[in-house]
């Protein structure tokens, strides 16, 4: 880290992926255009992991409050998804994942 902020991974998992194949380019020219607009913020590197299928940016950010209004932007971008965290096992960074929106079971009186 250049010791501006803070690491944060935002990644979008096998399923959302699939569902949606264009996100991948679309998140990169989003967080591309947002270090041209925020300097604060510098996006580090892009993976794809191999054994989860999961595609990550490695993102470099202010604090948590600046992630959020960075994922509300997104969400208008983007089609509908859920976000969960997932923390990380050491000192590495919380992981910001996109995922397809829950199905929710039918209940008789909607029917």
């Amino acid at each position: 880290m250049d010791g501006h902020g803070r690491l944060f991974e935002i990644g979008v998992s096998f399923r959302y992926a699939q569902e949606h194949e264009w996100v991948m380019q679309a998140i990169t020219g989003f967080l591309s255009a947002y270090f041209m607009e925020d300097p604060g913020f510098r996006l580090k590197r892009h993976l794809h992991e191999l054994e989860t299928g999961m595609y990550v940016w490695i993102c470099e950010a202010p604090g948590e409050k600046f992630m959020r209004r960075l994922i509300k932007r997104l969400q208008v971008d983007i089609p509908p998804f859920e976000l969960y965290q997932r923390d990380s096992d050491s000192d590495g960074p919380t992981r910001q994942v996109i995922d397809l929106p829950s199905r929710h079971p039918q209940r008789e009186d909607d029917v």
